[in-house]
């Protein structure tokens, strides 16, 4: 099985296949709109913004699971983030990422980088094959991670 096998939901309720992201360097994010981490989305931001235009994207997938810090509508989380943070990278729809009921894109991440996700801001880095390289923990600020993105591009 393959990242590009994969069906995910974006926000507005429509099926997404991985495929459409094929040959991109994406950078997939579980986050929450009310964590102590959600500044990120500033720097995630800034690195789209710098790097989208050479084949990057930035998948952001809202979670609840950790103390309910991803509270409203896919619509709400959306609007937050648009607003507050100014993000144009993609949002998909809230989804679960551990546990039986786990998100199936997540599933797979965690398979080829194991480990269970431990917080919000959980960040995967997927080369333009579909390959994951690398995972950050939710400290790993955005701009740590440039360097890393730049040399898959």
């Amino acid at each position: 099985m393959s990242i590009y096998d994969i069906k995910v939901t974006d926000n507005k309720g429509n099926e997404v296949s991985m495929e459409t992201y094929k040959g991109k360097v994406l950078l997939i994010v579980n986050t929450a709109t009310g964590c102590g981490f959600t500044p990120q989305y500033e720097g995630l931001e800034k690195m789209y913004e710098k790097f989208s235009d050479r084949g990057f994207e930035i998948l952001d997938f809202p979670c609840n699971q950790f103390a309910f810090q991803a509270k409203g509508s896919d619509e709400e989380i959306h609007e937050f983030c648009t607003l507050k943070y100014n993000t144009t990278f993609p949002r998909f729809k809230k989804i679960k990422v551990n546990g039986s009921d786990a998100d199936e894109l997540f599933k797979f991440l965690k398979e080829q980088k194991k480990g269970r996700i431990k917080w919000n801001f959980t960040k995967f880095l997927v080369d333009s094959e579909g390959n994951v390289v690398d995972r950050f923990e939710p400290t790993t600020k955005p701009e740590d991670i440039e360097a890393s993105v730049e040399k898959l591009l």
